[in-house]
């Protein structure tokens, strides 16, 4: 469950920078070297496949897709995020003593004595 869930957010962040535009210009690419290649020499296909003068189907309906993309967000005005650097003090208070420890407990004679009662046992 948990690696279909990673595998949606990367799926989900791919598109959302536009990764599938990508992926199918490269198909196209990988196409119309292809389909030129059956013509001549690899080369010239590879020549005509990137001049960009012999666009596919695929190609054009790419270039219109991000071009709607792009109208889209001037459309709705992409909003930018900007983090402001907010400069802090930090400032540090000594402990507040609440209870003050008896006197006798610190007295280093009665330290030295052991318990008056043994501790109890758990059995």
């Amino acid at each position: 469950m948990r690696r279909l869930f990673q595998c949606l957010v990367v799926i989900s962040l791919i598109l959302a920078v536009g990764g599938h535009w990508a992926f199918l210009q490269s198909v196209a690419w990988v196409g119309m070297t292809v389909e030129y290649s059956k013509g001549g020499s690899l080369l010239d296909a590879l020549e005509k496949t990137f001049s960009g003068e012999h666009p596919c189907k695929l190609c054009k309906v790419v270039d219109a897709g991000k071009k709607a993309e792009r109208k889209e967000a001037v459309v709705k005005g992409e909003t930018k995020l900007e983090f402001l650097e907010l400069s802090t003090v930090l400032v540090v208070f000594p402990p507040v003593i609440l209870h003050q420890p008896a006197s006798d407990s610190l007295d280093p004679i009665r330290r030295l004595y052991s318990p008056p009662t043994p501790p109890p046992r758990v059995g």
